[in-house]
C-alpha cells in the first residue's frame, strides 16, 4: 500500500478514447488492466471524465468549414477543434467497462462548460476556473500524485503541468498512459513535463 499522503489519478479512461471511439487513443484500451493492478495500491483514487454537451465550443462541428484537428484562437487561447466525443449521458462518455471504477474515491467531470475546453484535472483551459480537485486533494492531505491514463499529450500532460504548479510531487507512469501524439506532441510534451520537475516513470 502506498503512503495515505499520495493519490492516484486515472484520467479520461472513457470508450470514446479508446479503439472504436469517436476519439480513439491508439491502444488506449491496453493500459486497463495496469490501472486496474494500481488501484489497489492507494489509498486515495481520483477519476476523471470528459463530460460535454452536445455541440460543444470545442467540436470542429460547431464550427462553419471547419474539420477535426484544425487550431482556431478561443477567447482563452489556442484551441484545437476535436470531433464530437464524450457527449454527456452517451456510451462514448462512460468509462472503459473494463475499469474497476468502483474503486474512486471520486469522480471530477470536465468540459461541461460549452464554451469552454478543459483538458487538466485541476482546471478549465483558461486556466482560472478550478474543477474542484485541488481542493479535495489537499484537504485530504495529498503531496504527490500519480497520473495514468488518455492521452499522454493532452489531459495527462495537462494534469501534471498543474499539479507541479499547484505544488505537488508528481510522477507520470508512461506504462499505463497512451498519446495521441499529433505532430510530433508527445515529444513535446515529456520534455515539457521533465523541465517542469515532474518524474516520468
Amino acid at each position: 500500500m502506498r503512503p495515505a499522503n499520495e493519490a492516484l489519478l486515472v484520467i479520461d479512461v472513457q470508450n470514446d478514447f479508446c479503439p472504436k471511439g469517436a476519439l480513439a487513443v491508439t491502444d488506449g484500451d491496453t493500459i486497463v488492466p495496469l490501472i486496474n493492478d494500481m488501484l489497489g495500491q492507494y489509498q486515495t483514487r481520483v477519476f476523471t471524465q470528459d463530460w460535454h454537451l452536445a455541440g460543444h465550443a470545442s467540436f470542429a462541428s460547431s464550427h462553419a468549414d471547419r474539420a477535426p484537428f484544425e487550431m482556431i484562437e478561443m477567447p482563452y487561447g489556442p484551441q484545437v477543434l476535436w470531433p464530437d466525443h464524450c457527449i454527456q449521458g452517451s456510451n462514448g462518455a462512460a468509462f472503459h467497462p473494463d475499469l474497476r471504477t468502483d474503486s474512486a474515491d471520486v469522480i471530477i467531470r470536465k468540459g461541461m462548460d460549452p464554451s469552454l475546453d478543459s483538458y487538466s484535472a485541476f482546471f478549465e483551459n483558461d486556466h482560472v476556473t478550478p474543477t474542484g480537485l485541488a481542493g479535495y486533494l489537499s484537504a485530504r492531505g495529498i503531496t504527490l500524485v500519480r497520473l495514468v491514463g488518455l492521452a499522454t499529450d493532452y489531459c495527462v500532460f495537462y494534469s501534471a503541468l498543474d499539479a507541479a504548479g499547484l505544488g505537488l510531487d508528481v510522477e507520470v507512469d508512461r506504462a499505463a498512459c497512451r498519446a495521441i501524439d499529433l505532430d510530433g506532441s508527445l515529444k513535446a510534451a515529456e520534455a515539457r513535463m521533465v523541465s517542469k520537475g515532474i518524474k516520468l516513470l
